[in-house]
């Protein structure tokens, strides 16, 4: 028998090898050019996050009173501000602390909709009744309006920027897991489960949550980009990131009056950094949700 027919007669030659969902889901997103793009942006602003203090020329906290509003040049790409302080710095610098506090504040909302969304999916009853109808309440009302009147209570710091909004944030993500594990807890794997003896936590979050992911990481992505805007929102308000921080939000709100006397690049860089960034996670969360509705 020559070699030829040997391969021919082997088991499984010639055919692909068989991929895992996971792998195919992320191929998927990575020939997607909405997600190539949005991903590209997002990590020159991670980038510019981790080493900004590495890429500029000049300090972003150093005054200069003697160069306050100057335009774009060479010497200073992107203008002065009112203190004369050099704007390219303080964009690239800036982008620390939006990249810091939205990505945690998604995280801690996150988790915990995604517990709360377990707990009232697997038992419902009068629990989900009681809770649906507090999470609908709060649905109800505006995001940054229940934001300001935390912020108010706890006052402005990080750690309350990204407590409040994760927690704004839970109730929409605990709505999103509820609706996954009703079409999950009457399934076959979760009455086998039951009947091995396993308590209600195991099936929960070893059975249940690995098979409710895809939602969660879909919410998770589309949050994040309202969690950037927040946070920019609230700092503009004067209650999120306090001086003297570079933060985008920070700089609008210290510098749009500027605007009525032609200093436009001490508000259009900072407004641009914040639009290219949300828009670059809209492309993932657009992206990501295409691959896991297919």
């Amino acid at each position: 028998m020559n070699q030829a027919a040997d391969t021919r007669d082997a088991p499984g030659a010639g055919e692909r090898p068989l991929r895992s969902p996971r792998f195919e889901a992320l191929r998927a997103l990575t020939r997607s050019p909405s997600f190539v793009i949005g991903a590209a942006i997002v990590l020159v602003w991670v980038v510019c996050a981790i080493f900004g203090p590495w890429l500029v020329r000049l300090d972003p906290f150093a005054s200069d009173p003697l160069n306050s509003l100057l335009p774009p040049s060479r010497a200073h790409w992107f203008g002065t501000d009112q203190l004369g302080r050099d704007v390219f710095s303080r964009v690239i610098v800036g982008a620390r602390d939006i990249l810091t506090i939205a990505p945690l504040a998604t995280l801690v909302g996150t988790f915990a909709g995604t517990a709360l969304g377990l707990v009232v999916g697997y038992f419902g009853g009068w629990l989900d009744n009681l809770i649906g109808r507090l999470i609908d309440a709060l649905l109800a009302l505006p995001l940054v309006v229940l934001a300001l009147a935390a912020l108010a209570a706890l006052g402005a710091s990080n750690a309350a920027v990204i407590l409040v909004i994760g927690l704004t944030f839970m109730p929409i993500t605990a709505r999103t897991v509820r609706a996954a594990v009703f079409s999950e807890r009457h399934l076959d794997y979760v009455d086998a489960a039951q009947l091995r003896g396993e308590g209600a936590l195991y099936i929960m979050f070893i059975e249940i949550l690995p098979n409710v992911l895809p939602p969660i990481v879909v919410e998770a992505t589309v949050r994040l980009g309202y969690a950037i805007f927040a946070v920019a929102t609230l700092s503009f308000l004067g209650f999120g990131i306090q001086p003297p921080s570079a933060d985008w939000g920070l700089a609008l709100s210290e510098s749009y009056s500027l605007m009525t006397g032609g200093a436009w690049w001490t508000v259009v860089f900072d407004a641009a950094a914040i639009a290219t960034l949300v828009v670059g996670v809209n492309l993932i969360a657009d992206s990501v949700q295409g691959v896991f509705e297919r």
